[in-house]
C-alpha cells in the first residue's frame, strides 16, 4: 500500500490490487480501520476502486508527518474481515416506460427482452464505490455481454430509481438528476434517506442482486417527487422574499463527515465570507445565512434586524460592516459590482431545520434550506427570535474584514499538481482560461485554452475521490474547478487542486474573468491557510474584546 497527499486537505491510500472482490475487501477494511482509529483532524473517509481517500482539516492535525504515520499505523492493523458484507435484493421493472434504452441495449447486443433481463438479474453485484450523488453505488460484476458505452449525449434529467448500465458497471439513480448511463428499468427502492441511521442503503463491499418484479408490480407507483408546502415561520423574526435574485439559497459551512455515503460538502461557496459576516453581527461563524449569485434578492424585514453582507460588492448594502435594519424596511441588494457571490448574515442566524448536521441547501436531493430548493418570491425565512444588540464594528474591524476580502494577484489561483498533471505537460502553467457562464455551485467551468494529454492518459480511469478545489479535465479539454456542491467521486483526469486558501477567491470569479495557474506546494498551501486563519482569528478577538463577550467560532 502507498500513502500520498491529495491537494492540501487529503491523503490517498492505494491498496495492492487483486481480484475485484479481494481489492474491494481490502478497501473496505482499510476504511474501517482508519475510522476506528479516530485520528484527530480526519473529517471524512471515502472508499473508491483500489483506494481510500482520507480528508483532513489542516489546522486540526498534529502535522502532516504525524498524520501520515497515524494513517500508516491504522492501515497496518486493517483486517479484511473487519466488517461483514450485507446482501440486498432490488426489484426492477424492466423496459417499457421505465426503461427508455432497454430496446436499444437489446438491439446492440442481439438479445430479446427475456435474454437481457436474465443476464442482468443473474449476477450478484459488488458495490465498489458510492458517490456521484448521495447513495449512488457503482456496481461491479456486470456480465460482459451487457457492457454498453455511455450515451454520447447525457440526459439532463434521469428519473429517481432509474436502473442503468454505464460501460462495465450498473447501478440505480437515488435521485432525479442528469446522467449518461443507458436506462433499462426502474426500481422503487429508496437508496438514500437522511432520516435513517445509515442514510445510504448500500455501502462499499455490499452485494446486490436485481430481481425482475414484472410490469404489474408498478401499478399505482409514481416517480413524481411530492410537493412539500413551503413553511411559514411563526413566532420568530422573519425575512420575506419579494424577489429572490439569482440562485439564492440558505447555506452554512456545509456537512462534512458524510462523504462516504456520497454526500457533497455543500455550504457557502465562499465560506470565509460567511464566517466574517457572521462575526460582524455577533453570530457563531457556522450560522446559516443567505447566499446569492450576481444578482442579490429583494427582501422585506418584518422586524428589526442587524445584518452584514460579505463576498462580492452589492449596491443595496455596504459590505463588511453590520447594518441595523428597521422593521418594515425593503432592501434591494441589486447587481454585483465586484465579485460573483454575496452572503447575507443576520443576527440570530437563519433557523431552518438541519439535515445531516447542516442547514445548507442541496437542491439535487432537496435537502436543507426551506424545502431543499433555491428561494422564490413569497418565501418567509425564519431567523433568530430577537434582534440582539451588537456593538457596531469599529473602523479597525472593518479594515480587517476588507483586507481579508481583498484578493491576491487577480485571476491567479495556486494549484498543487494532481496525479494526472504530467500527462498534460507544461501547457497547464502557460494556459489562460476564461470563466464560462455555464458555471454553478457544483463547478466553475473554464474555456479558451483547451488542455490535451501529451502522454497516454486513461479515459477509462477508475473513479477517484474529488473535493472542492479539485480541477478535472473532461474530454473537451476545458478544465472544471469543483466547488461547494461537487460530487464526491469523479472519473475525469485530475490536473491539480486549488489550495484551500484560494477557494474563496475562486468562488468570486465571474463569467468572463480570466484564470491562470501558479504551481504551489503542500507547505505553501498550509502556510497560506494558517496565515488566513490567523487574520480571521485577529478579527474575532478584536470584536470579542470590544463587545465584552465570547464571539462564536466555526467549531
Amino acid at each position: 500500500m502507498s500513502v500520498v497527499s491529495v491537494g492540501d486537505i487529503a491523503m490517498a491510500i492505494t491498496v495492492t490490487p487483486g481480484s475485484a472482490e479481494a481489492t474491494t475487501a481490502r478497501v473496505r477494511a482499510v476504511a474501517a480501520a482508519i475510522a476506528a482509529a479516530a485520528i484527530p483532524g480526519v473529517v471524512d473517509i471515502v472508499a473508491s476502486p483500489e483506494r481510500v481517500t482520507v480528508a483532513y482539516a489542516p489546522l486540526r492535525i498534529a502535522g502532516i508527518d504525524a498524520l501520515r504515520q497515524a494513517i500508516t499505523t491504522a492501515v497496518a492493523a486493517a483486517r479484511e474481515a473487519a466488517t461483514a458484507a450485507r446482501h440486498h435484493e432490488v426489484p426492477v421493472w424492466y423496459g417499457g416506460q421505465w426503461g427508455p434504452d432497454f430496446d436499444e441495449v437489446c438491439r446492440l447486443h442481439g438479445l430479446d427482452r427475456k435474454g437481457l433481463i436474465t443476464i442482468h438479474t443473474q449476477p450478484e453485484y459488488l458495490v465498489q464505490a458510492v458517490g456521484f450523488m448521495p447513495g449512488f453505488a457503482y456496481l461491479g460484476g456486470l456480465d460482459p455481454r451487457l457492457a454498453t458505452p455511455r450515451r454520447s449525449t447525457p440526459r439532463t434529467t434521469v428519473p429517481v430509481g432509474s436502473v442503468g448500465i454505464g460501460g462495465s458497471q450498473t447501478g440505480v439513480y437515488p435521485f432525479t438528476g442528469p446522467g449518461g448511463w443507458n436506462i433499462i428499468g426502474r426500481s422503487p427502492v429508496r437508496l438514500f434517506d437522511p432520516r435513517r441511521r445509515d442514510a445510504a442503503l448500500l455501502a462499499v463491499g455490499d452485494r446486490v442482486r436485481f430481481v425482475d418484479a414484472g410490469p404489474d408490480a408498478a401499478a399505482g407507483w409514481s416517480d413524481q417527487e411530492p410537493i412539500v408546502p413551503r413553511p411559514v415561520a411563526g413566532g420568530e423574526q422573519v425575512i420575506s422574499v419579494i424577489k429572490p435574485g439569482l440562485y439564492a439559497t440558505i447555506q452554512d459551512l456545509g456537512r462534512p463527515g458524510h462523504r462516504s455515503a456520497g454526500v457533497p460538502l455543500s455550504g457557502a461557496a465562499d465560506g470565509d465570507a460567511l464566517r466574517i459576516a457572521n462575526l460582524l453581527v455577533g453570530n457563531p461563524e457556522h450560522a446559516a445565512g443567505i447566499e446569492f449569485t450576481l444578482l442579490g434578492p429583494e427582501l422585506r424585514f418584518d422586524r428589526d434586524a442587524i445584518v452584514a453582507v460579505g463576498g462580492g460588492d452589492f449596491p443595496g448594502l455596504p459590505s463588511w460592516r453590520p447594518v441595523r435594519i428597521a422593521a418594515g424596511t425593503l432592501v434591494t441588494l441589486g447587481h454585483a459590482v465586484r465579485g460573483c457571490r454575496g452572503v447575507l448574515a443576520v443576527a440570530g442566524g437563519v433557523r431552518v431545520e438541519p439535515t445531516l448536521d447542516s442547514r445548507s441547501t442541496f437542491p439535487p436531493a432537496r435537502w436543507g434550506g426551506l424545502v431543499g430548493l433555491p428561494l422564490v418570491a413569497g418565501d418567509r425565512i425564519p431567523v433568530g427570535s430577537e434582534c440582539r444588540a451588537v456593538e457596531p464594528a469599529a473602523g479597525r474591524d472593518i479594515r480587517m474584514a476588507i483586507e481579508l476580502a481583498t484578493p491576491g494577484e487577480p485571476g491567479v489561483l495556486r494549484l498543487i499538481p494532481g496525479e494526472h498533471a504530467e500527462a498534460f505537460g507544461d501547457a497547464i502553467w502557460s494556459a489562460t482560461h476564461r470563466v464560462s457562464s455555464r458555471s454553478d455551485r457544483m463547478g466553475m467551468r473554464l474555456e479558451g485554452a483547451a488542455l490535451h494529454c501529451t502522454a497516454r492518459a486513461s479515459t477509462a480511469m477508475a473513479s477517484i475521490a474529488v473535493f472542492p478545489g479539485t480541477v478535472q479535465v473532461p474530454p473537451d479539454g476545458n478544465p472544471i474547478v469543483l466547488l461547494a456542491d461537487a460530487q464526491t467521486i469523479g472519473g475525469y483526469p485530475v490536473i491539480g487542486h486549488v489550495i484551500t486558501a484560494d477557494l474563496p477567491r475562486a468562488a468570486q470569479l465571474r463569467p468572463g474573468d480570466t484564470v491562470r495557474w501558479r504551481k504551489s506546494s503542500l507547505d505553501e498551501a498550509h502556510a497560506a491557510l494558517r496565515e488566513r486563519e490567523g487574520r480571521i482569528a485577529a478579527l474575532r478577538e478584536s470584536l470579542t474584546a470590544r463587545r465584552g463577550g465570547a464571539a462564536g467560532n466555526g467549531s
